[in-house]
């Protein structure tokens, strides 16, 4: 029975880091303090003034009473999400056209296909390993 327990903490770390890896970033839901300047610029806040649900002692470094108040250079803010270079809304997933302000992730309907192979393909070489040490020991 000692063969299995490698093996199988092997599989499910294996499928913990993939669970991991495929969650996507959740949006802020605006109960509480942001747990960082990275997770404030994300949802589109900077500047956050002392007294704010959204505002920690931890985002003021300076201790000035504005938090995560230097912004990176790309930083959009949240009245901003979603229009284009002109101020207006961008529509471009109503409309089918292709929404350019978005980066594109070269997945594809084949991504899910991909994946299920991929999966097959590491349980046969398990089922493969398992089944080599089984009979080795049995000699």
């Amino acid at each position: 029975m000692k063969l299995l327990r490698k093996p199988a903490a092997v599989a499910v770390a294996a499928l913990a880091v993939t669970a991991l890896s495929a969650t996507t970033a959740q949006a802020h839901d605006g109960n509480h303090p942001f747990k960082n300047c990275t997770e404030a610029y994300e949802n589109g806040y900077s500047n956050i003034a002392e007294g704010d649900e959204h505002y920690d002692d931890d985002l003021d470094r300076d201790q000035d009473g504005i938090g995560c108040d230097q912004p990176p250079s790309d930083f959009v803010p949240a009245e901003d999400q979603g229009k284009d270079d002109n101020g207006t809304e961008n529509t471009a997933s109503d409309t089918g056209e292709k929404n350019t302000d978005l980066a594109e992730t070269g997945g594809s309907g084949a991504t899910a296909y991909i994946a299920g192979g991929g999966a097959a393909v590491l349980l046969a070489g398990g089922g493969v390993l398992f089944t080599v040490r089984r009979r080795r020991d049995a000699r």
